[in-house]
C-alpha cells in the first residue's frame, strides 16, 4: 500500500502525457452540446472520486450530477430515460457486474457513456463510448491509493477541458511535482493521536468532502475503526451530538469557501473537549498536519489524500495491523 501511494505522482504524470486529443475532443463536444443531465457509477474509493468530479462539474460548471443507485437497473430493471443523459463510471478493475451493466443499458439506449478505468481491456471499459485509461500500473494493494489519485486527476482534466479553463490545465500540469512534496509531508501526529482510537469522525466540506469519505473508508478498511464522514455543515445535524471529552476529529480544511467555517467547527470541537486534528496549508492556526498547496484551489484536495495515505498505512502499523492484508477484503469486488 505504501508502495503504490507513493507511485501515485509518476502515476499522474503518466496520465496526463496521455489521451490529450481524446479529452479536449470529449470537452469540445460537451460544449457544443451539452447533456441535459448527468451521473455517475462507481463504487468504494471510486465512488469516491466520482463525488469529487460531481462537485466540480456542478460548481464550475453549473449543472447537476446524480449518483445513480445501481439496483435501479440490475435488479428493479427500471427503464430510465437515456435521451440527452451523460454517463460517468469510474474503477480500478473495471469488473464489477453492477458497474457494467448500467452503462451498457445506457449507451444502448443512446446515452452517453464515459469510462475512467485503470485497466483498459475490462468489461467496463468496453461498454462505453469514451475510455479514459488511469494509467496507474498494476495496483496489488487491496486498498486502492494510485488509483483513487488517478481518478481524482482524470475527473478534473476532463472538468477543465470541458470548461476550456486553461489555468486549471496548467495547473494539472505542474501537479505531479506539489504531489511529490505531498508524499513527503510529517503528518505523524495524527499516527500518535488516533493510534489507541476505536471512533473517528472525519469532516470536510465542498471539494473536500470526497477525501474525507476516502479517508474514512481507509480508516475502516486498514485501521479498524469505526469512522464516518461528514459535510461540516451536516455534523451538527445530529451527529455532534457523540462529540465528548477526547473524541477525535480529523478535519480536512484545504483553501476555498469552505476553509474558514471548517476551523470555526474545528475550534468549537476543542472547546468540546474533542481530539480535532486539522490538515491544511502551513501558516493555518492550530493546523497540525501540514497540506501542500497546489496551483489551482480545486486541485488542494488531491494534495490532501496524497498526504493522508503514507499516514493511515503506519496508523495501521502502529495498531499491529497489515495494511497490505485487511480483513475480509479482495482486490475485486463484484456486486450486482
Amino acid at each position: 500500500m505504501l508502495e503504490e501511494a507513493r507511485q501515485a505522482p509518476k502515476a499522474v504524470a503518466r496520465l496526463l502525457a496521455n489521451d490529450r486529443e481524446a479529452n479536449a475532443a470529449l470537452g469540445a463536444a460537451l460544449r457544443a452540446q451539452p447533456p441535459q443531465a448527468m451521473l455517475t457509477v462507481a463504487r468504494g474509493s471510486s465512488d469516491h472520486a466520482a463525488h469529487y468530479m460531481a462537485y466540480l462539474v456542478m460548481a464550475r460548471l453549473g449543472r447537476l450530477v446524480t449518483s445513480l443507485p445501481m439496483s435501479l437497473v440490475t435488479l428493479y430493471q427500471s427503464r430510465l430515460q437515456c435521451e440527452g443523459l451523460l454517463s460517468f463510471a469510474f474503477s480500478q478493475s473495471g469488473q464489477s457486474p453492477d458497474l457494467v451493466a448500467p452503462m451498457r443499458f445506457f449507451r444502448q439506449g443512446g446515452a452517453g457513456t464515459v469510462a475512467f478505468v485503470n485497466d483498459p481491456d475490462s468489461p467496463l471499459a468496453q461498454a462505453a463510448e469514451w475510455l479514459f485509461a488511469l494509467h496507474a500500473g498494476a495496483e496489488t494493494s487491496v486498498a486502492a491509493t494510485k488509483s483513487y489519485i488517478a481518478q481524482l486527476v482524470a475527473g478534473a482534466r476532463l472538468v477543465a477541458q470541458w470548461q476550456n479553463d486553461a489555468q486549471l490545465q496548467a495547473a494539472l500540469e505542474r501537479l505531479p511535482d506539489a504531489l511529490e512534496s505531498a508524499a513527503a509531508q510529517d503528518w505523524s501526529p495524527a499516527v500518535q493521536a488516533l493510534a489507541g482510537a476505536d471512533k473517528l469522525f472525519v469532516i470536510g466540506r465542498g471539494t473536500g468532502l470526497a477525501i474525507a469519505m476516502e479517508a474514512a473508508l481507509k480508516f475502516k478498511e486498514v485501521c479498524g475503526i469505526q469512522a464516518e464522514a461528514f459535510s461540516g455543515a451536516e455534523v451538527k445535524h445530529g451527529p455532534m451530538a457523540l462529540v465528548d471529552e477526547g473524541y477525535p476529529l480529523l478535519v480536512f480544511a484545504p483553501r476555498g469557501p469552505a476553509q474558514p467555517g471548517l476551523l470555526t467547527l474545528a475550534e468549537e470541537m476543542r472547546r468540546r473537549g474533542a481530539r480535532v486534528l486539522v490538515a491544511a496549508p502551513r501558516g493555518t492556526p492550530d493546523a497540525e498536519l501540514p497540506v501542500v498547496a497546489t496551483a489551482a484551489e480545486d486541485l488542494d484536495p488531491i494534495s490532501m489524500v496524497q498526504s493522508f495515505y503514507p499516514m493511515v498505512e503506519a496508523l495501521a502499523q502502529s495498531r499491529g495491523l497489515d495494511p497490505d492484508k485487511p480483513r475480509h477484503l479482495a482486490k475485486v469486488t463484484r456486486t450486482q
